[in-house]
């Protein structure tokens, strides 16, 4: 089977400078010049504008340039006139034709852009949903004067989660998020904190007085620490003090997570103890595998973002280019993610696409 190129999936992207008048530069060479060049290191707009003067007679193998490369200015405008949901749409399109399935877990959690503040108004802030996979399967922006709980419902609505685990936050444990998953086809898994009090206090009650719950304990030795993790699970067949159950489609797990972190070179134990509900019947084990995995969109995704893509300090402010450009990131770190041919991290494939040609022809699907 020939393999998807990515730049072929933002063909159908609408191009609104027709509005303002005479096109020096295709918008599909725009688009692939960005994300090639992202890949390979660009985190500014000259920065791009650099990287397509370097490279020109080499992207003019692949790429129309009419006029040869655009300059940082026309990068940025173009980019920010981009309708952001059409340049979603077209991500996920991509993304559906990588992977035949969204992946057994899907995370999915919030990040500000702290660089990327206008007129004095708050940086943006972008939920994402990250597959166990290693791929950003969407993102949605929140609303200035909203929040991720209104966000999450609507990137749910745009994902493919059939037959997926979706897990969440204390800050999505949301009676109409946990209907829109299992609407969709998908179960999910939700941290318990004091925004559900009422409901926080029957779990812990019910792991206080119960004695039906199934357990799976877990030792990790690593980074100078020895964590010993035990996750307790009872199913709704054990429960005598979670009446609010009946208020939560589908519930029917609640699960425990008691973590000791044993520090080598310190006189220091912390200890931790984590809530959750779950409309999944899992095994203690399965539902530690699923509940460690959620934190693959901190690790793996926003640390990342900020250490090798330094989003924090994206300054992008010009109409939906802070949005694009996040997402552009986002097409970057999939494909260095998803490639297993180069035995490195993520900074260190970053400057073998901008050092060797043919290993960035085969991270872009050529």
């Amino acid at each position: 089977m020939e393999r998807a190129r990515i730049i072929d999936f933002f063909e159908p992207i609408k191009d609104n400078r027709r509005i303002y008048g005479n096109r020096q530069h295709e918008l599909l060479d725009i688009v692939a010049i960005s994300i090639t060049a992202v890949i390979s290191g660009a985190e500014t707009w000259e920065e791009v504008e650099m990287y397509g003067n370097a490279k020109e007679r080499w992207l003019s193998t692949f790429l129309s340039l009419p006029n040869g490369i655009p300059s940082h200015d026309t990068f940025n405008r173009v980019i920010g006139m981009i309708d952001p949901d059409q340049f979603e749409a077209c991500f996920r399109s991509w993304v559906s034709s990588i992977i035949k399935k969204t992946g057994e877990i899907i995370s999915i959690d919030g990040k500000t852009i702290r660089g990327a503040k206008v007129n004095g108004k708050s940086p943006i802030h972008m939920v994402s949903a990250w597959s166990s996979e290693n791929v950003v399967l969407g993102q949605v922006k929140v609303n200035e004067k909203s929040n991720e709980i209104t966000a999450i419902p609507e990137l749910l609505e745009a994902l493919a989660i059939e037959g997926a685990v979706v897990t969440i936050d204390a800050m999505g444990c949301q009676k109409d998020i946990a209907e829109k998953i299992i609407h969709n086809g998908a179960d999910y898994v939700f941290g318990l904190k004091g925004n559900q009090s009422g409901l926080l206090q029957e779990v812990e009650d019910e792991f206080l007085f119960s004695n039906g719950e199934a357990v799976f304990e877990d030792l990790d030795f690593g980074h100078g620490r020895i964590e010993t993790r035990k996750c307790s699970v009872i199913n709704i067949k054990g429960f005598n003090h979670v009446e609010s159950h009946k208020e939560w489609r589908s519930m029917t797990s609640i699960i425990k997570i008691e973590s000791e972190r044993d520090f080598k070179n310190k006189e220091l134990v912390e200890n931790a103890t984590r809530y959750y509900i779950s409309s999944a019947d899992k095994t203690p084990k399965e539902f530690l595998h699923i509940i460690r995995s959620h934190w693959g969109v901190e690790n793996k995704l926003h640390w990342m973002l900020d250490v090798a893509f330094s989003e924090d300090y994206n300054r992008k402010r010009a109409g939906y280019a802070s949005q694009n450009f996040s997402l552009i990131n986002k097409i970057a770190l999939s494909l260095l993610k998803k490639d297993k041919t180069k035995k490195v991290g993520v900074k260190s494939k970053r400057k073998v696409t901008a050092w060797d040609e043919d290993y960035l022809l085969t991270i872009l699907g050529f």
